[in-house]
């Protein structure tokens, strides 16, 4: 008989090891799920985990999915950390793209290339404002932040469709529900010529190493967590959890705000009812996946991007439903917690009978 012993201290080397135990028991679901839709598991695996990264281009598309989820998995650290849950960075990456797309909509054929500074900028505003109707409401009248960014990803996507179907919609676009095309002095510069990975990439990276930064080098990101972790020791100590809640809060918004904005100005190039792709809500786990830490969350956000790639793929070649990526992205996070049990749990073998 097996059972659970509690241990006298978390397990440093499951809380490592976890994930990819969690990522292995993930692809033998997977394997079994091909099986019983009578498709070839081989060919199902190859889709999810070859077919990314078999090219220089499939590479570069793995980046283009990666890039948004990495940068709003960083800024959900932040939160996570600070015991802070914003749940809504959905909403916030999308209201960074109406943001950012109010300002490409203005741009001329003969603007400034440097339009797409302020694109950018106005992306972030954009979230960071979304994010503050959070931290207000949580700060004034103590409301639960889980269920205030949640219920805001859906006001967010009702604003982003009044837009499209209304006062911005393209009257030249066959009544379809989108802008214009952006200028093309608004686009995002792109790293190589014939790819699509852009700019975005490398602020994501620098978002790693400032977040890393922050985190373990500073008193400001040492307060933030202390206050997360044991909130009265850091009132006693002096720090501020208003503070933390709002620069958390902002954090994170902004983050998700600057994502939506490389995506609608970069492989997008106009706004339409599909920019709310989930990635706010896969960066979550992005975020745990990569134990939130910067580093781990580069390589869990990669992850992610090859299970958006293999759900696109599996609906194309092998004529599944596209809804498998949610489904990987569920077991994923299914198995993590599952796994995380190690953590804090042991496995013990108990003898059966002689009262025992």
């Amino acid at each position: 008989m097996l059972r659970l012993e509690a241990r006298p201290e978390p397990s440093a080397f499951w809380r490592h090891a976890s994930p990819f135990l969690a990522l292995l028991l993930t692809v033998l679901f997977g394997v079994l799920m091909f099986v019983a839709l009578g498709k070839d598991p081989v060919k199902g695996l190859g889709v999810f985990f070859w077919e990314p990264i078999k090219s220089g281009y499939a590479l570069g598309e793995l980046m283009v999915k990666a890039t948004p989820l990495l940068i709003i998995a960083l800024g959900l650290a932040v939160c996570f950390r600070s015991n802070v849950w914003n749940i809504g960075a959905e909403g916030q990456f999308v209201m960074g793209a109406i943001f950012a797309a109010g300002v490409a909509l203005l741009a001329q054929k003969d603007t400034t290339r440097w339009i797409v500074v302020p694109i950018l900028l106005a992306g972030v505003a954009g979230g960071m404002a979304w994010a503050g109707v959070t931290a207000w409401l949580r700060d004034r009248f103590h409301a639960n932040e889980i269920l205030v960014s949640l219920m805001l990803v859906y006001v967010a996507t009702l604003v982003l469709g009044y837009l499209v179907y209304g006062p911005w919609k393209d009257p030249a676009g066959y009544n379809f529900p989108q802008t214009q095309n952006f200028e093309k002095v608004t686009q995002i510069p792109r790293l190589f010529a014939g790819s699509r990975v852009s700019v975005g990439l490398w602020m994501a990276l620098a978002g790693v190493l400032a977040l890393w930064v922050f985190l373990f080098r500073t008193r400001a990101g040492f307060a933030l967590q202390v206050g997360g972790l044991a909130p009265h020791a850091a009132r006693y100590a002096g720090f501020s959890s208003r503070r933390a809640l709002w620069v958390a809060l902002l954090t994170s918004g902004g983050a998700a705000g600057l994502a939506g904005a490389l995506e609608v100005a970069g492989p997008i190039g106009q706004l339409t009812p599909y920019v709310p792709a989930g990635y706010g809500f896969a960066a979550i786990i992005v975020a745990f996946v990569g134990r939130l830490h910067p580093v781990g969350m580069a390589f869990s956000a990669v992850l992610m991007s090859m299970f958006y790639i293999g759900g696109e793929l599996a609906q194309s070649r092998l004529g599944l439903p596209k809804s498998l990526t949610g489904v990987f992205q569920g077991l994923l996070l299914f198995t993590l917690l599952a796994c995380d049990t190690l953590m804090h749990y042991r496995i013990r073998r108990v003898a059966l009978g002689g009262g025992h």
